[in-house]
Formats: structure tokens, sequence, C-alpha cells
């Protein structure tokens, strides 16, 4: 584990500089191309199999998840600019953190035994 720490860390960093842009970065649209921007680098930088399915599933369950919490009153936004329901970059945040979820798990994968 202590060997793989480093790169679990790695792996949330990215995470860490998009949630403190939030509080900067007021246009809810830029903010989604700079989410974008950052995960196109870290994709690009390290292309791991099945990011792309990570990251749409992400993508798309998260904004069908937080439509429907809003909806019902369970969440509510300021920064309402997609569908004038949520923040416009959200969805891209959860794309992210469905990427780094599935690369820690496979990080920490233990091999099968023969």
């Amino acid at each position: 584990m202590n060997k793989k720490l480093p790169a679990i860390v790695i792996y949330c960093i990215p995470l860490v500089i998009m949630i403190g842009l939030i509080p900067y970065v007021q246009d809810d649209h830029s903010l989604a191309l700079l989410f974008i921007l950052f995960i196109l680098a870290v994709m690009l930088t390290k292309p791991e199999k099945y990011d792309v399915a990570a990251l749409t599933l992400g993508i798309v369950l998260a904004t069908i998840f937080e439509l429907f919490f809003v909806s019902t009153g369970v969440e509510t936004f300021t920064r309402a600019s997609l569908f004038s329901l949520i923040p416009a970059w959200l969805p891209f945040l959860w794309g992210y953190i469905f990427v780094a979820i599935k690369r820690v798990l496979n990080l920490l994968r233990i091999p099968a035994r023969r």
C-alpha cells in the first residue's frame, strides 16, 4: 500500500485543484471548460483502459442524479447554468471523480493467486 500511495495522491491532485477553482471562477461555462482541459490533460498524459467509459458514465449518471436531487428538493444550487438547475461544471467534476475512483481501484487490485 505504501508504494501505491504516491500514485493515489497524484490521481487526487486534479480533484483538489478542480474543487479549489470553484469559488474563484465565477463563470460556470468557463469553469466547465477548465475542467474539460484538466480531464483531457490527465487522460492524454497517462491514458488507461476504460477511462473514457468511466468518464462518460460519470458525466451521464451524475447529471441524471443531480437533476433528480434538485427536482425533489434534496439539493439546491445558487449557480444553476445547466438546464437552469445545476452548475454546468458539475457533471465534468463527477466525470473525473469516476475516472479517479476507477484508477485507484485498479491500482489497489490484488493480483490473483495461482
